[in-house]
């Protein structure tokens, strides 16, 4: 081959490499002008949408509302050249704004400078992280989060959100980060309750949820086309916070106690750095993992359901690099953490979009707004935002995986539950690594006992099944024993105990198989048992054989020269093992 023609090859190769670290390169090829037109119309409703969620979010972070604008433009369009999901949108999420709040509030008080630099600084340590894990390609870290966990912190988290906005519907200062703590001082300044506020929460409430509910269907009872119903319904918060400007504009309402959003700065986001205190650093650096971890679950969860609809995949390890750089552009732009949220994702996907691209499109709006509409804002209630926060976060909580998990594994629902009570009792950060914790711990307890069956074959067939479960055939010189586990430390003396139990309620067998087509690991541990096992059993007048051992446990077996030690033979199936034993037995006899 000349060299001509090599170079062809070679600079395939490296824009094939250089587009899975910019999947940009990858779907602009394609991109169409109807693609175009529909990431537009799908970037008109989210930016609808996502302007009164962004506002509402920053204010449940405990930040100035302008921070949630600030945190859906620039992270969406670095998302769009990172990331690999067509139909995720990212931007500030209500979970991740708890925790922010919580993380944040920790290190200085609600309000002041240090709370804001805090969260930026969050951002960008939670950017770095999720960049790390991306170029390691460590996505599988985040697995230690189990779907129990994970569903039992963002119920309870839904739980947290919900009642620390009550005092916006009240009208009441009231502060806390445990549901007992928040209940407390609701309960302190119930009489204090201002009846215009309240009555603003309540009837935005009552409209958003008949929204959710009920909108789209009248709408289409009446004629309207089901895509411009559903994004006349998607538009319901917005009604809500003109009608309610208006209302509070009109009316004077900040004169008669009713809390305003305020004045909100006009402009693009600034140009901010993070904090360089090393002792902030170490002090931010936990909570930023979690807040990674939880916020990449959350999002990579939604990305592949959407992805999966239209048959398309995403990359887990290049998420981790696209939410990376959106929450690093974040912090630089004067934002928070962000990560993809499912119910704009939703949206967006069901608007038509069909490439990133949309993420782009709707920052441009948001920050058209933020050049033209935040004036406006000023006499915005934030009752109307605290019941938008309200509606939203109802689709977080789901007790029904109690029962779910109780019916179908004990285990999971301590997981569930411990996450649950640990969340509302004593905050977010502890919730989540209870769950953690407890999930593990019973992870360990359940494979340290692992189920070990006693199997015969099944009359007529090369199949063996457990003796206590199906009528099967046994010879009593012969004992096969199947293992459902891998062995690894916790469990290699259970399984010796229970073949030695095993051996000495049988005095005349002569053969003891272990059967292994669910052992895909056998650590140094494990083999030592092994290895007493074969001694114990040569002693005994028993000899030692192995079935159905997967090709990797054989590799390493054969490497720590255990087979050349065994007193019997490695059988490739059980059926093998069985019949030639026992004609083997009949010769001798």
């Amino acid at each position: 081959m000349t060299q001509s023609q090599k170079r062809p090859a070679s600079a395939k190769a490296g824009g094939q490499k250089l587009a899975r670290y910019l999947p940009i390169l990858e779907w602009s090829r394609t991109y169409s002008r109807h693609t175009l037109g529909s990431d537009l119309l799908a970037a008109v409703i989210v930016t609808i949408m996502l302007i009164p969620q962004s506002l509402a979010y920053a204010l449940l972070a405990g930040l100035p509302p302008e921070m949630g604008l600030y945190a859906s433009i620039l992270p969406l369009v670095v998302y769009a050249v990172f990331g690999t999901s067509r139909a995720l949108a990212v931007g500030p999420v209500a979970v991740v704004s708890l925790m922010t709040a919580a993380a944040a509030g920790a290190v200085a008080a609600e309000g002041t400078a240090g709370f804001i630099v805090a969260a930026g600084l969050l951002a960008f340590l939670s950017g770095l992280f999720l960049l790390g894990l991306g170029i390691l390609r460590l996505g599988f870290i985040a697995n230690f989060l189990s779907y129990p966990v994970v569903t039992g912190f963002i119920t309870a988290s839904g739980l947290l959100i919900a009642a620390s906005q009550i005092k916006h519907l009240l009208g009441i200062p009231a502060s806390g980060g445990t549901l007992y703590d928040i209940a407390l001082s609701l309960a302190g300044g119930i009489l204090e309750t201002n009846p215009i506020t309240l009555a603003i929460g309540l009837a935005v409430l009552a409209f958003l949820l008949w929204v959710r509910s009920r909108m789209k269907p009248s709408l289409m009872a009446l004629g309207v086309g089901p895509r411009l119903a559903d994004a006349l319904a998607k538009a319901g918060p917005v009604v809500a916070v003109a009608i309610t400007i208006l209302i509070a504009w009109g009316f004077d309402l900040a004169d008669r106690g009713v809390a305003l959003v305020g004045d909100v700065p006009p402009g693009l986001p600034p140009f901010t750095l993070p904090s360089l205190d090393m002792a902030l650093w170490s002090q931010l650096a936990g909570p930023a993992i979690l807040i990674s971890v939880i916020g990449f679950v959350e999002s990579v969860s939604v990305g592949q359901t959407l992805a999966a609809k239209r048959r398309q995949r995403i990359d887990p390890d290049q998420e981790l690099i696209g939410l990376g750089g959106a929450n690093i552009a974040a912090s630089f732009s004067g934002g928070y953490p962000v990560t993809g949220g499912f119910a704009r994702s939703v949206v967006n996907f069901d608007a038509g979009a069909q490439t990133p691209a949309a993420g782009a499109y709707t920052a441009v709006g948001i920050a058209i707004a933020t050049l033209v509409l935040t004036p406006l804002l000023f006499f915005l209630p934030q009752a109307t935002l605290a019941a938008t926060i309200i509606v939203a976060v109802l689709t977080l909580v789901d007790f029904s995986v109690l029962k779910r998990t109780w019916r179908y594994s004990k285990a999971d629902f301590a997981a569930v539950a411990v996450t649950i009570l640990v969340t509302l009792g004593f905050g977010v950060e502890p919730g989540v690594a209870a769950g953690v914790l407890i999930s593990i711990a019973l992870y360990l307890f359940r494979t340290s006992r692992p189920h070990i069956a006693i199997v015969g074959r099944v009359p007529g067939t090369e199949h063996f099944r457990n003796v206590l479960r199906h009528r099967v055939e046994t010879d009593p010189r012969i004992l096969s024993v199947r293992v459902d586990e891998s062995l690894y430390f916790a469990n290699a003396r259970f399984l010796e105990d229970r073949i030695y139990a095993l051996v000495a309620d049988q005095p005349d067998l002569d053969h003891l198989i272990l059967m292994c087509p669910a052992i895909n690991e056998i650590d140094a541990s494990a083999l030592k048992s092994l290895e007493e096992i074969n001694r114990r059993l040569h002693d005994m007048g028993v000899t030692f054989h192995l079935s159905e051992v997967k090709g990797p446990v054989m590799d390493r077996l054969r490497r720590a020269d255990f087979l050349s030690h065994l007193t019997g033979r490695v059988f490739l199936s059980q059926h093998q093992a069985v019949t030639t034993l026992s004609a083997q037995d009949q010769i001798v006899q």
